[in-house]
């Protein structure tokens, strides 16, 4: 693979333009797997760069540190090209660090990582909650799933227990047999997640590596207004609603019903 920073490691004549558009190609990609309406979730997008010994200047040149604003209308301009409707007070952040943090979409080319945060929408006098999803179409290991608000994580997938692309073990809360029905074949073992938002006062359902593109499906029917929002990003989480159905590959469906405290 081409090395871009090797090669121009002793270069002092390093294209800064070259980089800046580099940079804003990762994002833009990254940018390019949301549907619109993902767009209009999301609070901050951090960029963290790592760069080698002598090189943190020539990024400081390429992202405009000595002006923030003017590299956040570089994504803004990438967002409107893609109708990503960003909220107003949306924020670009960089941070130069010894060590790209976990859970960041790491660059190829370049020594940086992505992190989108969500926007958080406060929700006052919810303190708890509880959540039923009950299995509609698909065959999982119980009918109907209790879900409260203390569970950290509630991992959706195929068979129970499974081992994660990283070696890591994985223990799928609802959990679909391999060969009990038709649709339970397109879920992937590692599909889906919920996790509770105390301050949206919302279970937050995230696709999981098996559950984006470009791998199997993970959709949520609206119950307010029967759309249909596709989830192309394991860092933007859907918000479920009262009635929402969540669809798990082509045809696997789970009903979603909240219960507030």
């Amino acid at each position: 693979m081409f090395d871009f920073f090797k090669k121009n490691k002793d270069d002092k004549n390093l294209d800064v333009k070259g980089l800046r558009d580099e940079v804003l190609r990762f994002i833009k990609e990254e940018l390019q797997r949301l549907d619109g309406g993902e767009g209009e979730g999301i609070a901050s997008l951090q960029l963290f760069v790592n760069p080698e010994a002598g090189q943190q200047h020539l990024f400081e040149t390429a992202l405009y540190t000595s002006n923030p604003a003017q590299f956040q209308e570089e994504i803004q301009r990438i967002a409107d090209n893609f109708a990503l409707n960003l909220p107003g007070e949306w924020k670009m952040e960089v941070q130069f660090v010894e060590e790209l943090p976990a859970g960041a979409i790491r660059g190829i080319q370049q020594p940086i990582g992505l992190m989108i945060k969500n926007a958080v929408v406060p929700l006052s006098a919810v303190s708890s909650a509880t959540a039923y999803l009950k299995v509609l179409n698909g065959q999982a290991e119980e009918t109907i799933y209790q879900l409260d608000a203390a569970m950290k994580r509630i991992n959706i997938g195929r068979e129970k227990n499974v081992q994660s692309s990283d070696g890591g073990f994985r223990v799928n809360t609802i959990a679909f047999h391999t060969e009990a029905h038709e649709s339970n074949k397109y879920i992937s073992r590692q599909h889906a997640h919920l996790e509770w938002d105390p301050k949206a006062g919302t279970f937050q359902l995230y696709g999981d590596e098996g559950g984006v593109p470009p791998a199997n499906k993970t959709k949520v029917r609206s119950a307010a207004n029967e759309t249909l929002h596709k989830l192309n990003s394991t860092q933007i989480g859907y918000p479920l609603q009262d009635g929402d159905q969540v669809i798990l590959g082509e045809s696997a469906v789970l009903e979603f019903t909240l219960i507030l405290k």
